[in-house]
């Protein structure tokens, strides 16, 4: 099979993202478009009708690789953030909004040609639906681009990221084979308040794609107070402000936590070790620090065999989403259309429902 095609054929409930794709292209904006796995997974985006990507970088380069590899351009937009007639109208708000903060930046043009900021200043402004970005950059100069460009939530105390997790080949990863874990890669040790916010931003999140009452689970080595820490006393307290937040907003999200990762996936260990859950496997789980959210992701990657989309970050008004320096042409193909499902559906009345 073609790698280009292997998104299509992942998941049954691709097919449905599809249908809102296709009914409503998208434009997302890959910030370092002088890839290989870019130009790739872009081609495949229009050929599946799905995105209408926009490539950052030198025109003539971008052409150039799509030559030498075979790749069709058309459809594909290729802007230079160091020549684009852009440039004045996003200088000019830049220096606005700085001196609203009361900033001064020293050198506006440098900023501006940096190409994450760049995409980021395409999605505040209009020009972008959203953006997938990371695949030769570090993650923090991303999440420091789009926390500085793009507008956050009002009710989201602090960013945080999301990975969407597939694998038909493991038992109990989540109850209809996705499996969103955050945060995987911005917050080292979240406060009560922040977790409780990533579980239920993230429910929602989970809600929009798999259109079902999603289950949202709080982790720790802990079940129900079978042994109290610090760590396990936090994810109790976050599980309680987020039930509290569901009722308050009338979602309907089911919390369960503190419980331990296999009564959160696991029937059986649930059925087992606490009679009071539901038996389904969850959809989201939330972790109690970076560390140990990080580790599992990338155990579940590299050990496990599961392909991940993202990391989606969440607690912006527009989507945007970080990938590794790693990434696969599936995954860049994937996390665009979840990046452009979520501006398909409007981000911000997502998280206001």
């Amino acid at each position: 099979m073609d790698e280009n095609a292997l998104f299509a054929q992942t998941h049954p409930l691709v097919q449905g993202l599809y249908e809102v794709l296709k009914e409503s292209p998208k434009r997302v904006v890959f910030t370092d478009g002088e890839d290989i796995r870019v130009l790739r997974a872009a081609a495949e985006l229009v050929r599946l009708e799905l995105i209408a990507p926009i490539l950052l970088g030198k025109k003539e380069r971008v052409v150039a690789l799509a030559k030498e590899i075979g790749v069709s351009m058309s459809l594909i937009n290729v802007i230079d953030p160091e020549t684009c007639s852009d440039r004045d109208v996003f200088r000019k708000r830049l220096e606005k909004v700085e001196k609203y903060r009361g900033r001064k930046v020293a050198n506006v043009e440098e900023m501006i040609s940096n190409p994450h900021n760049f995409a980021a200043m395409m999605v505040q402004y209009g020009q972008a639906d959203g953006m997938v970005a990371g695949n030769r950059t570090h993650p923090a100069s991303i999440f420091r681009a789009v926390g500085n460009f793009i507008k956050p939530l009002p009710d989201v105390s602090s960013l945080f990221s999301v990975v969407v997790l597939h694998a038909p080949h493991l038992q109990h990863l989540g109850s209809e084979g996705l499996l969103f874990m955050a945060d995987c890669g911005m917050n080292p040790d979240p406060t009560v308040d922040e977790l409780a916010a990533f579980g239920v931003e993230t429910g929602k999140l989970a809600s929009q794609f798999l259109s079902k009452e999603v289950k949202v689970a709080f982790l720790s080595h802990s079940t129900n107070g079978s042994m109290k820490t610090p760590s396990s006393r936090k994810m109790e307290a976050a599980t309680a402000m987020a039930r509290n937040s569901v009722a308050k907003q009338s979602l309907a999200m089911n919390i369960v936590g503190e419980v331990q990762a296999d009564v959160a996936l696991d029937p059986v260990a649930a059925e087992q070790k606490s009679s009071d859950l539901t038996s389904e496997s969850a959809d989201v789980l939330v972790f109690p620090n970076l560390d140990a959210a990080h580790i599992s992701f990338k155990l579940l990657q590299h050990v496990g065999g599961a392909q991940h989309y993202g990391q989606l970050i969440l607690g912006l008004t527009k989507p945007a989403a970080q990938v590794p320096m790693t990434t696969s042409v599936e995954t860049l193909i994937g996390t665009a259309v979840l990046v452009g499902v979520e501006a398909a559906k409007g981000r911000e009345m997502m998280y206001t429902w």
